[in-house]
């Protein structure tokens, strides 16, 4: 047990320290991540936007193609109406004339349609260029001021996280969940020392026998009120000198 209670310490001290360096960076990493999800989302919708507009234009040209298709064939059918020799032959090319020029009518109306969209996409790509260039400039901003305060505690992250592999590795599974379980309800302390007859987390009052039985090391013992794991003085001691 008391090996236990050592490893459950250490590990409390380590992420202790490594919260420390998370809270040295500031609002930082949340910055860039933040940054990183808006440019993200601006450049899906300028490409969003480019494929509206080559897709109208496309579209348009290929409207502009049938309609020039379309008079064609009312001037062949116009011409046709001059060589015919009975009503019935001349009335079919009238009623080919009148469909002919009804889809010209509705096709000129999707040329129109299509030539909005193209000109509306555009002009909202334009407008998304210049903001999404501005959040680029200050997501390189904001990355290179990150990496220069990683940097600076590189080395040091590196051998707590290091440490703390070892150490978790020689927490069992249950242990391990009840830290982090009561280390997420109670602001990253789950292990506490004794402090003045108190709880080192909520500062709560601790009764002199609990404090006999946490000199004994041979249990786990929660705080009444906050339920943060009470270690001993010795306990401490011991798990500093090894840091």
């Amino acid at each position: 047990m008391e090996n236990r209670l050592r490893s459950l310490y250490l590990l409390q001290l380590v992420d202790s320290n490594l919260d420390e360096l998370q809270e040295m960076k500031g609002d930082l990493p949340q910055i860039v991540d933040d940054l990183t999800e808006n440019v993200k989302n601006k450049q899906a919708a300028k490409k969003e936007l480019e494929d509206i507009l080559k897709k109208s234009i496309l579209l348009r040209d290929q409207t502009d193609t049938d309609i020039l298709s379309l008079k064609a064939k009312i001037e062949k059918y116009k011409a046709q109406q001059f060589q015919v020799k009975t009503n019935k032959q001349y009335d079919m090319l009238a009623r080919e004339i009148d469909l002919s020029q009804e889809k010209i009518t509705k096709l000129q109306r999707d040329m129109e349609t299509l030539e909005g969209k193209a000109v509306l996409a555009k002009e909202d790509a334009e407008k998304l260029a210049p903001e999404l260039e501005a959040l680029q400039t200050e997501l390189a901003s904001r990355k290179k001021e990150l990496a220069a305060v990683n940097k600076e505690h590189e080395d040091e992250e590196l051998k707590l996280k290091h440490q703390r592999e070892k150490v978790v590795g020689k927490i069992s599974k249950a242990d391990y969940q009840m830290y982090s379980r009561i280390r997420k309800a109670e602001d990253g302390r789950a292990i506490v020392a004794v402090q003045r007859k108190s709880c080192g987390g909520c500062f709560n009052r601790v009764t002199p026998q609990r404090v006999l039985e946490l000199r004994k090391n041979s249990a786990l013992i929660a705080c009444e009120r906050c339920g943060r794991i009470l270690v001993s003085d010795e306990i401490v001691e011991s798990v500093k000198k090894t840091l």
